[in-house]
């Protein structure tokens, strides 16, 4: 077991129609300090989570009988506290974004490395972690999002700095950070972000989407080389992380 784990102690429900790869999750986590438990099937993971929720679930896409969609639906609204993490098949982009629209925490493609499942598990209860222990947010008024130091209001199109000041955004600016306020904590891949864009008559493509988001950071972020608001989730797009207004 890995000493010092702050995870020790986590339990992970892993299901997946595979028994040998359920075996050998099973055996790498556990020595990792997780307590795992494994499904082979959504029927036996419904059971499971029945008897005691996990603190993160990690869900095949593909089994017989109900898929991992519909099971993660279920999860999602039965247990949103709950990790979720997506296994698919290499190349199935429409069941990623469909993963991601369901609230999925993060996919993985198979094949992978375990050692970078064991990250990308790490980085999700991290996050889940530190939502649930931010202290109560001032509350805003309900047509104001707060990124970072800044403030969007969605009735005026407008950002606001720290100190009441304008801050300059274009109208597809706007509704790039628009579309962030909507879908908070959630990872949005390109195909997301363009399918949106595309609906507001932006020019867009994959590399004036990274520029827009470039382009904001320079304008909300405290340091835009290591962003905190507007994340990177590598592989997939950006996330939009709602911070805790510092108080004065």
């Amino acid at each position: 077991m890995t000493q010092g784990d702050a995870h020790t102690g986590t339990t992970v429900l892993v299901v997946d129609d595979e028994p040998e790869l359920r075996s050998l999750l099973s055996e790498y986590f556990a020595r990792h300090g997780f307590v795992v438990r494994t499904a082979p099937d959504a029927q036996a993971a419904r059971a499971a989570i029945a008897e005691a929720a996990p603190d993160l679930a990690i869900l095949d896409i593909n089994m017989p009988g109900e898929n991992g969609l519909s099971l993660a639906r279920w999860l999602r609204d039965a247990h949103p506290r709950v990790g979720l993490v997506m296994l698919t098949t290499a190349g199935e982009s429409v069941d990623r974004v469909v993963g991601l629209e369901l609230g999925a925490d993060d996919y993985i493609p198979k094949p992978f490395e375990m050692r970078e499942l064991l990250a990308r598990i790490r980085a999700v209860l991290r996050r889940l972690k530190a939502s649930v222990a931010a202290p109560p947010v001032k509350e805003e008024p309900s047509h104001r999002v707060r990124f970072g130091a800044c403030q969007l209001d969605l009735e005026e199109r407008r950002l606001f700095a720290a100190d009441g000041s304008e801050i300059e955004i274009s109208a597809a600016e706007f509704d790039l950070l628009a579309l962030f306020a909507r879908n908070p904590n959630r990872p949005l891949n390109r195909d997301q972000i363009m399918e949106q864009a595309h609906n507001r008559g932006w020019d867009v493509f994959d590399r004036s989407i990274d520029l827009r988001v470039m382009r904001l950071r320079r304008k909300i972020e405290t340091n835009p080389d290591k962003p905190e608001v507007l994340k990177t989730v590598r592989n997939v797009g950006y996330v939009f992380v709602p911070t805790v207004p510092v108080a004065t």
